[in-house]
């Protein structure tokens, strides 16, 4: 794996909010650490009320994990643009992370362990 990049299981269970509506809750969420940057929790796909993400244009890409693909959140009131994103061809030293989904946390999206 990539020197400073860890894959954990989070521990407990986690949800993801945003517009008041509950996203997603997964006792089986991933835990990356890379370097110096905020853990990130990767919830699995199927934990993920995926009628409430529209996929994106936007991509990027990571030397580390491959390219990103990214989703917006429409809720009842807007549309969180490229709130979401998923490397669903991430490179082999993190493929733990294939299926699953990180968020952006804001005022508008929590991404928080029960």
């Amino acid at each position: 794996m990539a020197s400073d990049i860890t894959i954990t299981k989070a521990d407990g269970t986690w949800v993801v909010r945003a517009g008041g509506a509950v996203l997603g809750e997964s006792s089986n969420a991933l835990e990356l650490s890379e370097g110096e940057m905020p853990p990130v929790i990767y919830f699995p796909r199927e934990d993920i009320a995926m009628a409430f993400l529209d996929r994106t244009d936007h991509s990027t890409h990571c030397p580390k994990k491959g390219d990103a693909s990214y989703y917006s959140i429409v809720t009842k009131s807007t549309t969180l643009e490229n709130a979401a994103w998923s490397y669903e061809a991430p490179k082999d030293d993190v493929a733990r992370i294939k299926d699953h989904l990180a968020f952006y946390t804001s005022d508008k999206v929590a991404v928080e362990q029960l």
